[in-house]
Order: C-alpha cells, then sequence, then structure tokens
C-alpha cells in the first residue's frame, strides 16, 4: 500500500502499451458500431418516410434477438478451447462481417414503399447484430482478464474509452454529412457514408487479434476436466447449462446494480437525445435542417472533446477515493449538463447550448470507464461463489442490458413523436404543445434516470478493499490469477 492506503498495482500486473494501443483500437471499433447506427437510423423517419413507430418496431426487434444471442455468444466464447484462444478467432471473423453487412444494409434502392424498407432493413439489421455480436462480446470479455488488479482495470479502460472517444467526435456529425451537398439526398448520403463506417470496422477491428494476448484461460483445476466435459456433453447439457449460468449472473446483487445504473444512465442519455435534433431544427431553427445539423454537430464534438479529458480525470480520481465515489460525483455533475440545456435550446442565441457540453461529458465519460473496470471486479466476486471464470457471459449480459435500452430508446422515440402531436409534414409550423413536449423529453429523461442510478449505486459493495481480499483469496485457491 502507498501512504495513503491505497493498493500499489505491481509489475507484474501492468499491461503494456502494445496491448492497451491494441485493445483501444478494438474499443473505437466498437464504440463506432454501437453509435452508427443510431446515428443513421433517423434517415429511415426523415430521408425515406417511414413511420416512427416501424422504425421503433425494427429496433425493438435486433434487441429480442440479441436477448438470446449476446449471451450465447458470452457462453461460446467462455467455453472455447483453441490454439489461438478463447477470444481471439471470434474478434477476427466478427470485424470482418460485421463490416461487410453494415455497408451493405444501407443500400437501399429508391422508389419502393414503406414496407418493402420496413422488411428489408429489419432482416438485414438482424443479421448485422448477429455478426455485431460475434465481434463485441468476446472483445468485451477481453478487456475483464487482461489484469487481476483492481487500479489497472481502470487504467486500462480509460486509456481504451479515450481513444474509442474518436467515435464519437465523428458521429454527431452524421447527418451533416448525409444532409450536405456533395449527396442527392440524405439516403444517398447514408448508402456512401455505410461504405466509409463499414471499410474501417474491418480494418481496424481485426487489430486486437492481431496483437492482443490472452492470459487467462480455464481455471488449472479445470483444464482436464474442461476438455473431458467438451467431449461428453450434447447439445441439450450445453443448452441447460447456459440457462443455468443466466440465472445465476442474475443472483450477483454487484453485477445487477451496475446493470442497472448503466441502463438507467446511457439509455436516459440516449432517448433524451434522440429528440436533440427535432428540438433543434423545428424548435431552435424554425425547421431548417441544414444549421440544425451544424449545431448538434458542434455539440456532440464539444462533448466527446470534453469527454477525452472527462476520461483520464476519472481514472485518476478513481485510484484516489474508489470507483463508487468517483461515479457519485461524475454522474452528479451530468446533471448540472442536463439542466443547462434546458436554457442552452435558444432560438436567439442557439450556440449557448454548448455551455452544458462539459458537464454532459462527466456522464458520458466516467460511465464505461469505471463500470468496465467494475464489471471485471465483478467476475472475481463471481468466481469466488461459483469457481468459473464467466467474463463473456457477464459482459455479453451487461452490454445486452445497454442494447435492450438502446433498442427501447429508439421505440419509444417514435412513441413520444406520436404523442406528442410531431408530424413531419408539417415542417416549420409544429404546434407550440409539440415543441415544448420535445424540449421536456429531451431535459427530463435523462436527469430522472441518472438521479434513480445515484440512488441505486449508492450502496454498491465491492469496494478497494474489497476486490483486494477478494483476489487474495481467489489466489490462496487457485494460484495466481495469470
Amino acid at each position: 500500500m502507498d501512504k495513503n492506503g491505497h493498493y500499489v498495482t505491481p509489475v507484474e500486473d501492468r499491461i503494456s502499451l502494445v496491448q492497451k494501443s491494441a485493445y483501444s483500437v478494438g474499443m473505437l471499433v466498437n464504440n463506432l458500431q454501437a453509435a452508427a447506427l443510431p446515428a443513421m437510423v433517423v434517415i429511415l423517419n426523415l430521408g425515406l418516410g417511414m413511420d416512427p413507430i416501424l422504425v421503433g418496431m425494427i429496433g425493438l426487434v435486433q434487441r429480442l434477438f440479441d436477448a438470446i444471442s449476446d449471451p450465447m455468444m458470452g457462453y461460446i466464447s467462455d467455453s472455447t478451447r483453441s490454439r489461438w484462444g478463447r477470444r481471439r478467432p471470434y474478434l477476427m471473423v466478427g470485424a470482418v462481417l460485421s463490416g461487410l453487412v453494415f455497408a451493405a444494409m444501407w443500400q437501399l434502392p429508391p422508389g419502393h414503399s414503406e414496407s418493402f424498407y420496413f422488411w428489408v432493413f429489419l432482416s438485414a439489421s438482424v443479421l448485422y447484430f448477429l455478426t455485431y455480436t460475434v465481434y463485441a462480446t468476446p472483445f468485451v470479455a477481453f478487456g475483464f482478464e487482461m489484469t487481476p488488479d483492481y487500479h489497472e482495470r481502470t487504467r486500462l479502460q480509460a486509456f481504451a474509452n479515450t481513444v474509442g472517444q474518436l467515435a464519437w467526435l465523428g458521429v454527431p456529425w452524421f447527418y451533416a454529412i448525409m444532409s450536405s451537398k456533395l449527396f442527392d439526398n440524405t439516403v444517398h448520403g447514408a448508402r456512401v457514408l455505410a461504405l466509409w463506417v463499414g471499410g474501417a470496422i474491418c480494418l481496424l477491428g481485426i487489430v486486437p487479434a492481431i496483437f492482443c494476448k490472452e492470459k487467462l484461460g480455464p481455471l488449472p483445476s479445470e483444464e482436464d476436466k474442461a476438455s473431458e466435459l467438451r467431449n461428453s456433453k450434447g447439445f441439450w447439457s450445453h443448452f441447460k447449462e447456459f440457462f443455468q449460468g443466466i440465472l445465476i449472473t442474475f443472483k450477483c446483487r454487484p453485477f445487477v446494480k451496475l446493470c442497472a445504473a448503466t441502463f438507467l444512465i446511457f439509455n436516459g442519455f440516449q432517448l433524451g437525445a434522440s429528440f436533440s435534433l427535432y428540438v433543434a431544427i423545428y424548435y431552435v431553427f424554425g425547421g431548417d435542417d441544414s444549421p440544425a445539423g451544424v449545431l448538434m454537430g458542434w455539440f456532440g464534438m464539444l462533448t466527446s472533446l470534453c469527454t477525452l479529458g472527462v476520461i483520464p480525470l476519472t481514472a485518476w480520481i478513481s485510484t484516489k477515493i474508489g470507483k463508487r465515489k468517483t461515479f457519485l460525483i461524475t454522474i452528479t455533475l451530468s446533471l448540472v449538463g442536463y439542466a443547462l440545456k434546458w436554457f442552452g435550446y435558444n432560438p436567439t442565441y442557439p450556440y449557448l447550448l454548448l455551455a452544458s457540453c462539459p458537464f454532459v461529458a462527466f456522464g458520458t465519460g466516467s460511465l464505461f470507464t469505471l463500470m468496465g473496470s467494475m464489471v471485471a471486479d465483478v467476475c472475481d466476486y463471481d468466481e469466488l461463489e461459483t469457481h468459473q471464470r464467466r467474463e463473456g457471459v457477464f459482459g455479453a449480459i451487461y452490454w445486452w442490458m445497454i442494447k435492450v435500452g438502446m433498442a427501447l430508446a429508439i421505440f419509444f422515440t417514435g412513441v413520444m413523436l406520436n404523442l406528442s402531436g410531431f408530424d413531419v409534414e408539417l415542417a416549420s409550423d409544429q404546434a407550440e404543445r409539440t415543441l415544448l413536449q420535445l424540449r421536456i423529453f429531451d431535459v427530463g429523461i435523462p436527469l430522472i434516470t441518472s438521479a434513480i442510478a445515484l440512488w441505486i449505486m449508492s450502496t454498491y459493495e465491492i469496494t478497494e478493499s474489497k476486490a483486494h481480499e477478494i483476489r487474495e483469496k481467489l489466489e490462496e485457491r487457485r494460484g495466481t490469477t495469470g
């Protein structure tokens, strides 16, 4: 321990710069895949004229599919034994396939019916999320097992999320790009942009598969047993074990709290942000989408730039006061940012909105830096209870909760747009009541959901000392984590 009572990271637990950099490139790809689809899906409504309810149904079906595919992929990854490791083969295959499918799914031909676009895009997006799962689930699990150290886990997540944040610098400009004069219309812009994004996913996604090394495998006592079980288990045995593992995972109280807090904060932010473009176009700029796209581009980029500073700051604070206390501070600051957005939506001074960016960044910047590290701690907690290493299942369920929330955000965006009386055919003639409700949705939803998350995390159990106590018990039981 140091003079302040904090544990010092041993040299053997530190992750090399090469390993951190390779993993961080994978985080950039993971974030790009997570951010690009929600940023572009607005084209289905504003470009192709699809009913917002149908757009929401597409997102909901995707997540219902993910409800099985994500945890199943986690189980498969945890159970894989190959000469290349448990995670790397899936990263290689998943990166290439998801990039190709993403590029293809937006090549929607013009002149077809709403029903045609609905079924074609729904089918393509389900296929895309299957390939995305093949990449994302093993990738997330990879990060949990790269070091056993409490603070080094946070440093890894901070490093990776800093690089991954670059995706969020570009994504806010997607609508401005698609609606620019470079293309015939926004649908044409989406087709071209999808090719660029898909190519980046293919090329960059394979970097962690090539350069990262897997540290953890089966527990020493399980090595021979794993080989025997692979040969003796049938399909139904694996199926039963899979669902038993899911039930056990949901009985892990610290993990449930992390999932609930992340679900509320991130998806509350996403649902609120779904109305931001509508507020900018129809309230701030009176129906003119071009300057609104530029304003939202600046808002997203400035928030992302501020987030680049928040991420390392979060990691540093966490080493001083612990992860839970850091979380409570940073999310409280984000509440200030959401409140400032209400005053920032000003038709006279539209760029006043940018004043909220530094505070909003504390929510988006600290969340996954801390949560990724805390889920890794939970994996140790779970091993102590179950005698299994299940990073893949934990990572899959954690991100499935996020993706379900994103789907619900898309779905409820459509429902709430209809409830507000919004009509795309009215252009700049939206009712005053509609504009007020859109602003209330934008600001009020993340305020409420983040406040609930703070209450949940105020009782989170795994402190720094508790995490080291768990590690000591594990190493006494089966040797060092590596």
